[in-house]
């Protein structure tokens, strides 16, 4: 992963799993700013579920050229901030799913990974890195209530080929980024106080060993990138 800097959170996992609500809660808990995926934005996230295979590398140099720029913005400043999805995931999960699945072609793929590599070569790693994980059969729940219409043509079997390979990359994160694994199974949304009050003690403990100011609790309001 990339070299030091501004000390942040990272919330990682599957479509559906929550991610932003966790990071405007913790946001508002902490008082940081929270910077999301550009999802609403993005010219090829509806093309791309429509025909993956057509849309596939595009969709994924969309993705990492918006979170380069993003996490280079946020960097620049000194203050501690959530990021809603890493750029460590496009190159480590959803760019090698969609090379396994056939959607995007060798060559393409091999282009990819090496943009990305060059790329987070020049970028912060987390301070904590928070995997939320959840069931393919409760994230297709969760999918058709946020309502996305772009979304709704996903498959249990992406869900079940992104969730494998989620574990294996955070199988190699464990040596290499302090990490906080939560299963939201079975939880509330949005996310109860109980629950916020584990991530923020663990939050607490890991930007002191990174000297970085505790956090405010304060509240304010969270941005958005």
């Amino acid at each position: 992963m990339g070299r030091g800097g501004t000390f942040f959170v990272g919330l990682c996992g599957n479509i559906g799993v929550g991610k932003s609500l966790f990071a405007e809660r913790l946001g508002a808990r902490l008082g940081w700013d929270v910077y999301y995926e550009p999802v609403k934005q993005n010219p090829y996230l509806e093309p791309f579920y429509a025909d993956m295979k057509r849309w596939a590398f595009h969709l994924q140099i969309y993705f990492l050229a918006e979170r380069f720029k993003a996490q280079k913005r946020m960097n620049r400043g000194c203050a501690p901030f959530v990021q809603d999805r890493t750029i460590y995931e496009d190159g480590e999960v959803f760019a090698r799913v969609l090379h396994e699945r056939g959607e995007m072609d060798r060559t393409d793929f091999e282009a990819y990974i090496a943009l990305f590599r060059e790329m987070v070569e020049f970028l912060a790693s987390p301070g904590l890195l928070i995997y939320l994980k959840a069931s393919p059969d409760i994230l297709l729940r969760r999918i058709a209530q946020r309502g996305r219409s772009c979304e709704a043509a996903i498959e249990a079997i992406y869900l079940e080929q992104l969730q494998a390979a989620y574990e294996d990359w955070i199988g190699r994160m464990r040596t290499r980024c302090p990490l906080l694994e939560i299963d939201t199974e079975d939880l509330r949304y949005p996310p109860e106080p109980r629950v916020l009050d584990r991530i923020v003690q663990r939050i607490e403990v890991e930007a002191a060993r990174a000297g970085c100011a505790p956090p405010s609790r304060m509240g304010g309001a969270a941005g958005q990138a």
